[in-house]
């Protein structure tokens, strides 16, 4: 008989009679009787397949050393699963991750790398990191590709996974102030619509959009209204694009009492997003694109507020890889 071996794992074509307490490596079908692969083969099986008119079937048999398909995902998606998520029982070697609520998925790319690289038997495949996903989607497969892989093995994997687990941080009903400005000409319409389209995005993400008024652009006027505002964060819509921090919204976000963190994002559309803090109050310059309803840098760093995550300038600075956005409004500047 010839055999292959996968770690410790004895894997071959056998006579039934060196079957029994093995694993069915492929489906089979007696007599209309069919046998799943992954089956642990008893004397009633072989006897089926020898009144078949079966000689032998190909099995797996793992060794002491070995850990079974099930158990050993099992094992590595224990130490996977952060808050947030559920593991669903392991069949056939594979066991899903699923969301418990609607937020964003938090992983480390590199610790999905590191699992992987144990060895081609271990196989881990998610969602993008801070993806939004809904309550039961599911967020991550484990496949173990083998019936059996070594015990050692699926240690290790579950040791790199457990360095940062997958999280699915849940969204917050955060409440929001919207500050038009407004200059010599003010455009009620686009204000309208930019209110709208905010409200929207809020409402999608669990949170409400609490007032809104329009000041002049001009950094006295707006420095009191951000300083009156009161909510969770505060939507600056500007008459035109801040294109410098010694701008109007800038300026005023000091005149305050805010910090500046980040003028500026590598995401396009929303190259132009403005951030800042005053105490635990976030501070938002919209980008012009964030008038329309289509994806651009500010839903990433929305979402990323509503979940509750930092967000900082170097936060900011790690989007550019899948910063350039398919489907979106581009600006003409």
């Amino acid at each position: 008989m010839a055999r292959t071996r996968v770690g410790a794992m004895k894997f071959g074509d056998r006579r039934l009679a060196a079957c029994e307490g093995a694993i069915l490596a492929h489906s089979v079908d007696l007599d209309g009787t069919r046998l799943a692969k992954g089956r642990l083969l008893s004397a009633a099986d072989l006897d089926a397949a020898r009144q078949a008119g079966r000689e032998r079937l190909t099995v797996a048999e793992p060794s002491p050393a070995d850990l079974r398909e099930d158990d050993a995902a099992s094992l590595i998606t224990s130490a996977l699963s952060g808050s947030g998520l559920d593991a669903r029982p392991p069949a056939n070697g594979r066991v899903d991750l699923v969301a418990r609520t609607r937020g964003l998925l938090c992983l480390d790319p590199r610790v999905i790398d590191r699992v992987n690289r144990i060895g081609e038997a271990i196989g881990l495949a998610t969602l993008p990191a801070f993806a939004t996903v809904e309550a039961g989607e599911i967020c991550a497969t484990l496949k173990i590709v083998p019936f059996a892989v070594r015990a050692a093995a699926a240690q290790r994997a579950a040791k790199a996974a457990s360095v940062q687990p997958l999280t699915v941080e849940p969204f917050r009903a955060l409440s929001a102030d919207l500050i038009h400005t407004q200059g010599e000409n003010p455009t009620p319409k686009l204000e309208a619509k930019t209110a709208a389209v905010t409200r929207t995005r809020l409402e999608a993400l669990g949170g409400r959009l609490t007032s809104e008024r329009a000041v002049p652009h001009k950094v006295d006027s707006l420095g009191d209204a951000l300083a009156e505002a009161g909510s969770d964060l505060v939507l600056v819509a500007g008459v035109s694009a801040t294109t410098d921090r010694r701008d109007v919204v800038p300026a005023a976000i000091r005149k305050s009492g805010g910090t500046v963190l980040r003028l500026g994002m590598p995401v396009d559309p929303g190259n132009l997003l403005l951030l800042a803090r005053r105490g635990a109050q976030w501070i938002v310059g919209l980008p012009g694109c964030a008038r329309s309803p289509k994806r651009n840098g500010f839903d990433m760093v929305l979402e990323r507020l509503f979940a509750g995550l930092p967000v900082s300038s170097r936060d900011i600075a790690a989007l550019g890889a899948g910063g350039l956005l398919k489907g979106s409004e581009r600006p003409s500047r």
